[in-house]
């Protein structure tokens, strides 16, 4: 191998291997924050099958998933079409000469709003969702999201404890 591509084949490697190092270094791989995705806050899966769904229960659940599914799937073009003129103007605003306040305060107002009305949507959603537990479920359930967040929160103490 000619000496010039083995300079070519270390300058690429380098960075991709120093990378590497300090992710791992950095806790990368020990999984730590791995263990924590999905556990805390959010709705989890696993704990609507402790609750002993009936099929129809089950059958309500698939489909109102699988209709939210479609419709989000519906609305990926316009969400995109959004995000790029968001992106444009405030573009605009930043690389623009002078700053224009009034401007600015009236797209994150826009943004604001639009991320309000996703919210509601939600949380409209996950009624829906609710309603179709029984009282009972309900109760269980509100049980299991403490105890999941009491070990959130533990494990969320035992990480701050270590990084000091």
């Amino acid at each position: 191998m000619k000496m010039t591509k083995k300079l070519v084949l270390a300058a690429a490697a380098l960075p991709l291997i120093f990378g590497t190092a300090s992710a791992y270094a950095f806790g990368g791989g020990k999984g730590d924050h791995k263990d924590m995705r999905g556990k805390c806050g959010g709705f989890d899966k696993k704990m609507m099958h402790k609750l002993d769904l009936t099929d129809a229960q089950k059958e309500q659940f698939k489909e109102m998933r699988e209709a939210s599914r479609s419709e989000m799937k519906g609305k990926h073009g316009d969400k995109f079409a959004d995000m790029q003129a968001n992106h444009a103007k405030v573009q605009e605003l930043v690389l623009a000469d002078n700053f224009d306040e009034a401007a600015a305060n009236e797209l994150a107002q826009q943004m604001v709003e639009k991320q309000s009305e996703r919210r509601v949507a939600m949380l409209k959603n996950q009624h829906q969702m609710m309603s179709i537990l029984t009282p009972e479920q309900k109760e269980e359930l509100k049980v299991l999201q403490q105890e999941r967040m009491q070990k959130c929160s533990e494990k969320m103490e035992e990480r701050m404890a270590k990084h000091q």
